[in-house]
């Protein structure tokens, strides 16, 4: 019996309404998060040459891409910045008249109810291109954890809905908190990457950032790729420490982990599908091997299908749009 109703409905799903309303799954531009690269000075909108199809844009050339993917329904952005100046201490990283800060006011004077996240790390901003404080080749744990928590502040003050701290410090959670909640900022919430893996897959986004580090790996303070029970304990950490969303990076790689946390942890669940799976996607659909918008679509959909509440994608708007299009 069992087996007869499995055929049946093989059969009946040549037709997409009836597919639609079985299926388990459903992509909506609502979970999507748009990453965003900020560049500062006015005027600049440039192609990144490490990832086709994605533009960097100064603060003032912001509003008009956003107004297209609120248009799309996509209604979350994820900012990094690009200073325009480096130094040892990632000092923009927490200016308030950073390219970030910056960011955050232009766009929330055009769009109060946009969702603006707003990355939290310092590789950007030094000049080694390391998450944190160096000295003697270390990173300081507790000295970029106070500077992780400055610029939480700043950006907060901005206008920033979310911060999310990306440096895999430990206690960055816990200092960030204290820090929003001393200044008056309780309910800014913070997404931290919390299982977030040492993975080759970011290789286009730092060039894209100009955050590589010029000595050495991130291997000090990201995650091992062979550890799962490391990762869960690290988003069960965080989560001790304040955090209102986690996030589990790269995606496609650590579908187990996305799965296994949201079988643990009632908390939202974000999965950041990185450069490298855009780019891979991107240069797979140049050369005629497979169909851009399919794979896209079917990786995005895996993700949410494993336990994501959030997809983190640069993707987002060509994913709205393809859906858009269905409907």
């Amino acid at each position: 019996m069992i087996e007869n109703k499995n055929t049946r409905l093989r059969r009946l799903r040549k037709n997409k309404a009836l597919r639609d309303l079985i299926a388990e799954t459903e992509l909506s531009p609502r979970i999507l998060v748009q990453p965003v690269f900020v560049v500062d000075g006015s005027g600049i909108i440039e192609d990144i040459q490490s990832m086709p199809g994605i533009k960097r844009y100064t603060p003032d050339k912001l509003t008009d891409y956003v107004s297209d993917l609120i248009k799309l329904g996509v209604n979350s952005i994820l900012l990094f910045g690009l200073p325009s100046r480096k130094d040892e201490f990632g000092s923009e990283a927490y200016s308030k008249e950073g390219v970030i800060a910056k960011a955050i006011k232009e766009l929330k004077n055009s769009f109060p109810e946009l969702v603006v996240a707003a990355d939290v790390c310092l590789c950007e901003y030094t000049s080694h291109g390391h998450c944190g404080i160096v000295s003697d080749g270390m990173v300081m744990n507790d000295k970029t954890v106070e500077l992780l928590s400055k610029a939480s502040t700043v950006y907060a003050e901005a206008g920033a809905d979310i911060v999310a701290p990306s440096a895999m410090m430990d206690h960055q959670v816990s200092g960030i908190r204290s820090a929003l909640d001393n200044s008056g900022f309780e309910d800014t919430l913070i997404m931290s990457y919390s299982a977030k893996f040492a993975s080759s897959l970011y290789s286009p986004f730092r060039c894209a950032a100009d955050s590589s580090p010029s000595f050495g790996d991130r291997k000090q303070y990201q995650l091992d790729i062979r550890n799962a029970r490391e990762a869960l304990r690290e988003i069960y950490l965080d989560i001790l420490e304040g955090a209102d969303i986690v996030m589990v990076k790269p995606a496609i790689s650590n579908l187990d982990i996305v799965t296994k946390a949201r079988s643990i942890f009632d908390l939202p669940i974000a999965a950041y599908s990185v450069s490298g799976e855009y780019c891979m996607i991107k240069a797979a659909s140049v050369a005629g091997f497979i169909n851009e918008r399919e794979v896209a679509l079917e990786l995005a959909t895996s993700i949410k299908r494993a336990g994501a509440t959030i997809l983190i994608t640069y993707y987002a708007e060509k994913i709205a749009q393809w859906i858009q299009e269905e409907e």
